[in-house]
């Protein structure tokens, strides 16, 4: 028996030392087993670990109470000593990092303070938020649009138009791969500029500089000098047809965009390119480019649109609220908000972050006919205007989307009724002048009625609360 005890005496002392401090240094279990238990009390408990700081305040208001009646004052729990520690698994986790903060969110994710809408509710009013009441924004009255002018002297359909800054002229691009100058007050021709190989999709006239600016279904992207009337610059880079430019209201760039579903960002005097706006997976429609961010807007037939920061070249926000592919955009000359349309509806969004807003819905649909909407123009007094592919002409209020006129399109003598179609759109620049290039190879001006009161044409708009959100 002696023996014995002298053994397990010896052993003891051998391995008792290496025993205690087995923990010290960890081997590669052990540290694997501290990142996984690390990791799951970061993902299940992290926000359970400590009490809130309000419900730690009312258990102590409450111990404090309790204390007071009883007469009693409880003593804090002492703390677990290491040699109370058995476990390899507790030492491990008594070696994790502990939150320090007194105010977490435990038990429930935290939330931002919300406004109580009722101070005066029984037992604090912090559980109850009223529901924002929905209220249909009652449209402001605007005056009829008439036919005032029609202008023809292309030989194919009038695939663009841009009204020049001076309000004085405006030019037109065609089917028949000629741009055509016009005198915006007699409608008159000042000049026809000749050099494209395809249809011209797009044109913009510079602000700044006495440039003109055209692309086509040519892949080509020109600049006009107006002092010459002839061609300056040319812009390679595009795969296919060129369907939309923009120029940048305060830098010397300019953007274009096409079917081979890029927008391309050209430095105006060095013709580089400086960014490819890739993102797209079909053809780039409509691109507009306004002075703060999102500097470049584009709408593509890939049914998104897409929001971008110019400096980077990359996409901010990507809308894919439309079902169907958007072919025009429309800009608000005064606000920081844009309108997109597409076959299923037409949007109306708030920049810089592309919040929807709201849809503009008329008593027949998007046309009202069942067309495509190719084209779209807003105006200062809180006008807009869509024209469909069959010739169907909404204008709407822009604060509200209600849809305070509608017409159809008449083709002019000897064209068929199928040619009732509208390519381009543009207000001028008092808001006063529609011009619209269309299917029957015409160019066709609107204004308002001059004669109309609210009592002679009253508001058709009765107040509906069961509007889409998307």
């Amino acid at each position: 028996m002696a023996i014995v005890k002298r053994s397990v005496k010896r052993t003891r002392e051998l391995f008792a030392e290496d025993q205690e401090n087995v923990y010290s240094t960890p081997t590669e279990d052990q540290l694997s087993q501290r990142v996984k238990l690390q990791s799951k009390i970061h993902d299940e408990y992290k926000d359970v670990q400590v009490l809130p700081y309000p419900l730690l305040k009312r258990q102590k208001e409450q111990l404090e109470k309790k204390n007071a009646k009883t007469g009693s004052v409880i003593a804090p729990a002492p703390s677990a000593t290491a040699g109370d520690v058995d476990s390899g698994l507790e030492k491990i986790l008594d070696t994790l990092p502990k939150k320090s903060s007194q105010q977490s969110s435990a038990l429930v994710m935290h939330k931002p303070t919300i406004h109580n809408p009722f101070p005066d509710a029984p037992g604090g009013g912090t559980s109850l938020v009223r529901r924002p009441v929905a209220k249909a924004i009652r449209p402001e009255w605007h005056a009829p649009w008439k036919l005032m002018r029609v202008i023809s002297g292309h030989q194919g359909w009038v695939r663009s138009v841009a009204v020049e800054p001076g309000n004085s002229w405006f030019a037109t691009g065609a089917g028949d791969r000629i741009i055509k100058i016009w005198d915006l007050a007699s409608g008159r021709l000042k000049l026809s500029l000749t050099g494209h190989i395809g249809q011209v999709r797009g044109l913009a006239v510079s602000p700044r500089h006495p440039y003109l600016f055209s692309c086509g279904d040519d892949k080509m992207v020109k600049c006009w000098d107006l002092e010459t009337n002839k061609v300056i610059r040319h812009y390679h880079g595009h795969l296919s047809g060129v369907y939309a430019l923009a120029i940048h209201p305060t830098l010397d760039v300019l953007v274009t965009s096409g079917r081979d579903a890029t927008a391309r960002v050209w430095d105006m005097r060095t013709k580089q390119a400086v960014h490819v706006l890739s993102g797209h997976t079909g053809t780039v429609s409509a691109v507009k480019c306004q002075e703060a961010d999102p500097q470049v807007i584009t709408s593509s037939m890939d049914s998104t649109v897409r929001l971008w920061d110019l400096a980077a070249g990359k996409t901010m926000t990507t809308l894919t609220h439309h079902k169907k592919s958007v072919r025009a955009m429309a800009l608000h000359p005064t606000e920081f908000t844009f309108s997109t349309a597409s076959p299923d509806n037409i949007k109306q969004w708030k920049c810089p972050e592309g919040q929807f807003m709201r849809n503009f819905e008329g008593p027949g649909g998007v046309t009202g006919g069942g067309g495509i909407v190719n084209a779209m123009a807003v105006n200062a007094d809180n006008v807009m205007f869509t024209g469909a592919d069959n010739g169907a002409m909404g204008f709407w209020d822009w604060k509200s989307g209600h849809q305070f006129q509608r017409l159809d399109s008449l083709v002019q003598p000897g064209s068929l009724d199928s040619e009732a179609g509208i390519f381009c759109a543009e207000f001028d620049k008092t808001g006063l002048r529609l011009i619209t290039g269309e299917a029957d190879k015409t160019i066709k001006i609107w204004k308002e009625d001059d004669q109309a009161t609210p009592d002679t044409h009253p508001l058709d708009w009765k107040p509906s609360l069961m509007r889409k959100r998307y």
